[in-house]
């Protein structure tokens, strides 16, 4: 996994790393979104951290209405790509943002943050309870966070992992808050950037607002 050089912001890093990377996508949306997603009724939504845009273009497929959002542009450029090219670009608004400096406007429905991890300082809880916030009555925040390393992570072999509990702990909320809707590790295969695979563990918190 490529190293952030001494003095790179975050967003020139993330800028290159998918400048580097290949522009396609296996074209399918994360397992956990469309595991609590599915039988939602559709909405307005936000991707936080949308990458190539595949679980963005999977919601608007399912009938929502989805706002992209993502640090680096050439992220955003290649999903508004990938959208065009399954034909529903008219339905997503990508937007840019440093969510450590600044949040989308707006009333959401479900709002989805998968792996908003990066090796640089980055205030977690801070931008959790700004989604939290931006829910409408209703409405489900879905977190998923690294459970465990892959073999390919830029994390140092000793890194700990929180549980799911630890992680939701963190976020300010006790797991006997009636707003938890779910609270869990679940075990997924992970695709590395050289076609690797490896089994992990992944943290998911579904938090719906009252």
């Amino acid at each position: 996994m490529m190293q952030p050089t001494a003095g790179q912001s975050a967003q020139d890093f993330w800028d290159e790393l998918y400048c580097r990377g290949s522009r396609q996508t296996r074209g399918l949306p994360s397992a956990v979104l469309k595991r609590f997603a599915m039988d939602r009724t559709p909405g307005r939504a936000l991707d936080l951290g949308c990458a190539k845009g595949d679980d963005a273009i999977w919601l608007v497929q399912q009938g929502w209405e989805v706002v992209a959002v993502d640090i680096a542009q050439a992220a955003l450029d290649i999903a508004e790509v990938n959208a065009v090219e399954r034909g529903v670009a008219d339905r997503i608004s990508f937007q840019r943002h440093d969510l450590a400096v600044s949040f989308p406007e707006g009333r959401y429905d479900l709002i989805s943050a998968m792996f908003l991890q990066t090796p640089f300082d980055f205030p977690k809880p801070e931008v959790f309870a700004q989604a939290y916030d931006k829910l409408a009555s209703g409405g489900m925040l879905l977190i998923v966070t690294h459970g465990s390393a892959t073999p390919w992570s830029w994390n140092k072999a000793d890194h700990h992992y929180p549980t799911p509990e630890e992680d939701l702990a963190a976020l300010g909320y006790a797991e006997s808050d009636n707003e938890v809707f779910f609270v869990d590790a679940v075990r997924r295969t992970a695709h590395g950037p050289g076609g690797e695979t490896a089994q992990v563990l992944d943290n998911v918190i579904a938090l719906v607002k009252k």
